[in-house]
């Protein structure tokens, strides 16, 4: 089982990203959970055509006894979805909502039950604090990607993010695998990407070009592999999706 948390700022396209990858590896027939860590609950929209499922916070608020089958939601192309969620709007904190989640799901041996092949950790990189932090350490993420593109404020949060797993990699935690380049066609992105990669001492894993397929898709309430499946964007997630899977047999032979 693979474990992988996915960063960044808000509004850079980590959740477009990550259930992207995810499709394409459940269509390669690998067992896939994804996780949404924020309380915007929105990780998964795309999976499931734009309806949001039951969060693991309101399940336990509305239902008190809470089953595996109120909170993890098997989409139609074969991802498991779960929305860790939030509290009430105003009351309590938002990364402690993250933690209740993960014990939840721990208590209700969703990963024994499930077995998936691949977890993914969809979290708001804005803030590496209490909660949000929660997948980097605890054993809970075996790597750590940051979806970033070449604008400041998304730069400013990779190098923060990068720091945080950093700190906690000397505790033999998540350790970076590097930083997914999601352009955004401002003038000479790519060199300012790169070069941030090599001032966190880590590598550009993949660069995803901007394409208005991801827009369309996402209107249809669909990932781009599932929308568009022979599109140049999908072939781009696909491809992404496969350097995931390779690294992880690979790691397997090892």
């Amino acid at each position: 089982m693979k474990k992988i948390a996915i960063y960044g700022k808000g509004g850079i396209g980590k959740s477009t990203v990550v259930s992207n990858i995810s499709v394409a590896l459940a269509g390669m027939g690998f067992t896939v959970m994804q996780i949404g860590c924020d309380p915007k609950s929105d990780s998964t929209r795309n999976l499931t055509e734009g309806v949001r499922i039951p969060t693991v916070l309101d399940s336990m608020r509305d239902l008190g006894d809470v089953e595996l089958g109120d909170i993890v939601v098997k989409s139609s192309s074969g991802v498991l979805c779960v929305e860790s969620g939030g509290p009430i709007p105003g009351v309590g904190c938002a990364g402690r909502g993250i933690i209740t989640a993960f014990e939840k799901l721990e208590e209700l041996d969703a990963y024994q039950v499930y077995q998936p092949d691949f977890i993914f950790y969809d979290v708001l990189g804005d803030v590496v604090c209490g909660g949000f932090a929660m997948p980097i350490r605890g054993g809970y993420a075996d790597e750590v990607c940051i979806v970033t593109s070449g604008e400041m404020m998304s730069l400013y949060a990779a190098t923060n993010i990068s720091q945080a797993v950093k700190s906690f990699g000397k505790r033999g935690y998540a350790s970076l695998k590097g930083l997914i380049f999601n352009a955004k066609n401002i003038e000479g992105e790519e060199d300012l990407v790169q070069r941030a990669a090599a001032e966190i001492e880590t590598q550009v894993i993949y660069h995803l070009p901007r394409d208005g397929q991801v827009q369309a898709a996402e209107a249809l309430g669909k990932t781009v592999v599932e929308a568009f499946p022979d599109s140049e964007m999908a072939g781009h997630f696909k491809a992404l999706a496969e350097l995931v899977m390779a690294d992880t047999l690979e790691g397997e032979v090892a």
